[in-house]
This record gives structure tokens, sequence and C-alpha cells, in this order.
């Protein structure tokens, strides 16, 4: 079966091409369908397919798998590495995501780093503030075996362009961004200008593209951690 081969227009991304020859298992605890994969030469991908998406009131059907590739090609714009490389293919059972998969340590307990707003949390936090993560959940903070590397996962719910953002992460409130953190923002501005506000119109809305630049926008000039909102939950459910 032949990959899409999609590059991520103006965000110097090298974007890796995927073929899927097995599917070795589903993943448990997923809402939506969620296939562990084998790759020729690539190893391990997490294959997330349009089709096994379950409808959402305020999520276009059909755009999750899009919205994690975008949350990867923000990350990278970034400089942050948070989000294991991720692109949109043609899978055995059709389009979708395929991220590479990550040995998670089982041993690895993010609850204190995200009780105290560790500063090793801070890209993750700024990352959810740019994308508009409705979705951020302890579990979706890892570490690599044998590397001990932080990660970021399961950005399905994200780029709205109305405010959407669920964390765990509001220790970070009221604090100010630090300086590394305001140049990474700067970077996914020029980013944005350089091609990935097109890109992110391509793949979503014009509207959702605006939604980030204006999100991005907003971060630098006012370089602050948002309060939790009282008008809606302001953390996703299970938490974890």
């Amino acid at each position: 079966m032949d990959t899409i081969a999609l590059r991520a227009t103006g965000t110097g991304l090298d974007v890796p091409t995927w073929e899927i020859t097995e599917i070795v298992g589903r993943l448990p605890n997923s809402s939506n369908a969620t296939l562990l994969a084998r790759t020729a030469g690539s190893g391990l991908v997490v294959y997330k397919p349009e089709r096994g998406e379950q409808p959402l009131w305020d999520f276009a059907h059909g755009t999750l798998a899009a919205r994690e590739v975008l949350t990867y090609e923000v990350s990278e714009a970034a400089g942050f590495d948070l989000v294991p490389e991720t692109v949109l293919i043609d899978g055995p059972f059709g389009r979708g995501s395929a991220q590479r998969f990550i040995e998670e340590d089982l041993e690895f307990d993010p609850v204190e780093m995200i009780n105290s707003g560790d500063d090793a949390l801070w890209p993750v936090a700024v990352l959810d503030l740019l994308i508009n993560n409705a979705d951020r959940k302890a579990g979706h903070v890892i570490a690599e075996v044998g590397t001990g590397d932080l990660y970021c996962i399961d950005h399905g719910v994200s780029f709205h362009d109305e405010p959407k953002l669920r964390t765990v992460l509001w220790a970070f409130s009221e604090r100010l961004l630090p300086e590394s953190i305001l140049t990474a923002v700067a970077s996914v501005q020029q980013a944005l200008t350089d091609g990935l506000h097109a890109r992110i119109a391509t793949l979503l809305t014009e509207v959702e593209a605006d939604a980030t630049a204006e999100r991005a926008a907003a971060l630098l000039e006012i370089p602050v951690h948002p309060l939790p909102p009282t008008d809606r939950p302001p953390m996703p459910w299970p938490v974890w």
C-alpha cells in the first residue's frame, strides 16, 4: 500500500514517509481507534485512522488525525521536540495519523511535576496554549524507557477557534513565561508567517489558522500563563 506523501510546507520539517506493513494490535483505553502498527524499516507507529474517530459535537468529524499532525508541526516549529514524529498516511483502514511509537517508562509518574509546576513542563504547558488543547491529561505526559526523555501525546482535540483549554497544568497560572519559551513562541509565529498558517488552513480551516496566530501573538504581548476559566470546566475528565 502507498503512503500519502505530505510535506509540511513552510515548517522546515523533513517529514518522514511511512508504509504500514502490519497491524500489531489495538491500544486499550482509547475512545477512538488507536492501533499499533509496524512500518517498513521504521519500527512501530501508533496509527489512528480517521474512520475510527468517534463523532464529537464541537470538532468536525474526520479531522482529529490532522490535529495530531499539526500539533507535532507546531512543537517542531517551537523547537520543543515534545511530540513524537507524526504524519498523515494512507493506511490499511484509510487516511489517518501515524506517530512514532514511544516505549513508555511505566515507572514514571508525572503527578509531582504537574502539581508543582516543574519548569521541565513549561514547553508542554505553552504548547497546549498555542494549540488550544482541550484534553491535557496527566497520562498524556510520558517518559521514554532508557532515555527518560519527556514526550506528550494525544492531541486530537486541539486547534479549535473557540477557547477550549482543558488541562492539568494550571500550576503555571499567573507565572511569567521564561525567555526561552518566549523565543519558542516567536519561532512559531514566524513559522505561521512562512507557511504553517496556510498548512493549518488547508488541513483544518482558515478560522482555526487565524485563531492559532492570534494565540501566539497574545502570548508574546502578555507573556503570562492564564488563570483557569470559570465559565467552563478547566480540567479534562478523567484527569489521567
